[in-house]
């Protein structure tokens, strides 16, 4: 790190006791944030299901989905601990934990996914190695490219693949690939706008990142190249995958959510900047979630063998009874 850093910046306060680093760690690392990539992933079981598959296959994928994340989070805040310390913007984060408490909680979390990928099927656990890869290398590219919010979106959009992998064994289909692509251009998207807090310390501390390489403007506009196309992608996913007219509802409410987004953080106010990474990313992923499940209730598809309800299990008899829909798997 540049001397200039350190020199400027000063270091957090004293450490607090053992299990109060234990829970502060937890909050470092975001574990609420898991929220981005979950709606993506179980979008994409419900669709490759054409509704409900196994609850052991449900509780599995989200194990992997939360393990990988925590994983990935822990290993960020490791690798950046002596950045984090001397941002202005991140410098509190060393009073929540400590640097050896991030990395066993990383080797744990990336045991509970490994073990979570052994329980699903083959194709997710030979994936297993190619995930860990993308979700830990990417908190070392900020170090020599400007494109680390592409690696990002790349990490995230293993979500979908992963969840789309572990309900069929197979990714053959051309679904789950577009949903992919649609989280890679979001979160790029969003990462961008995101960063634009850090320019300065970026180019103090000499690490690499679109907006402190081409400046603000540049990465806004960028931004919301990547958010319209994240849209028109979601708009042909739920056309191939023939989903009703939830979606299509869910579709616009998107719209207006990532334009909203883009209309805050046009004010470069540091509050709306957060409100527009967080409240109105996790609104879109909502939707998402809410419009794919909506569908598949919807009437059209309750006929032949569009839907697999899960008969095998309390709730696919609860809606038998309840909500009968002709032939059933």
């Amino acid at each position: 790190m540049p001397a200039s850093v350190i020199m400027t910046s000063p270091p957090g306060g004293p450490r607090p006791g053992l299990i109060r680093q234990f829970f502060g760690t937890l909050e470092l690392i975001k574990v609420s944030h898991s929220i981005f990539a979950l709606p993506f992933a179980l979008s994409a079981m419900l669709v490759a299901e054409r509704g409900l598959p196994s609850w052991w296959t449900i509780f599995w994928i989200i194990w992997c989905l939360v393990s990988a994340r925590t994983a990935a989070m822990a290993f960020n805040r490791w690798a950046d601990w002596d950045y984090d310390n001397f941002n202005p913007r991140t410098k509190r984060r060393s009073q929540l934990g400590t640097r050896r408490l991030t990395w066993i909680l990383c080797l744990i979390a990336l045991a509970a996914f490994v073990l979570g990928s052994s329980q699903l099927n083959f194709l997710t656990l030979i994936l297993c190695p190619v995930a860990c890869l993308l979700i830990l290398g990417y908190s070392l590219t900020k170090r020599f490219t400007s494109y680390t919010h592409a690696v990002l979106g790349l990490a995230l959009a293993t979500a979908p693949m992963g969840a789309w992998a572990a309900t069929t064994g197979d990714l053959t289909s051309r679904l789950p690939w577009l949903l992919a692509t649609a989280v890679w251009c979001w979160v790029f998207g969003f990462d961008l706008i995101y960063s634009t807090q850090d320019i300065e310390f970026d180019r103090q501390a000499q690490l690499h990142s679109f907006p402190a390489r081409h400046g603000v403007t540049a990465a806004l506009r960028l931004a919301l190249v990547l958010h319209l196309l994240t849209w028109l992608i979601l708009l042909a996913f739920g056309w191939l995958a023939h989903l009703s007219l939830p979606y299509w509802i869910a579709m616009g409410l998107i719209f207006f959510a990532l334009i909203f987004e883009h209309i805050l953080c046009r004010s470069k106010d540091l509050t709306k900047i957060n409100v527009a990474f967080f409240q109105m990313n996790a609104l879109v992923g909502l939707i998402l979630l809410l419009g794919v499940a909506a569908s598949l209730y919807w009437p059209s598809f309750r006929n032949a063998d569009t839907i697999n309800w899960n008969l095998d299990t309390s709730l696919g008899h609860w809606l038998q009874e309840h909500m009968p829909i002709g032939k059933h798997k």
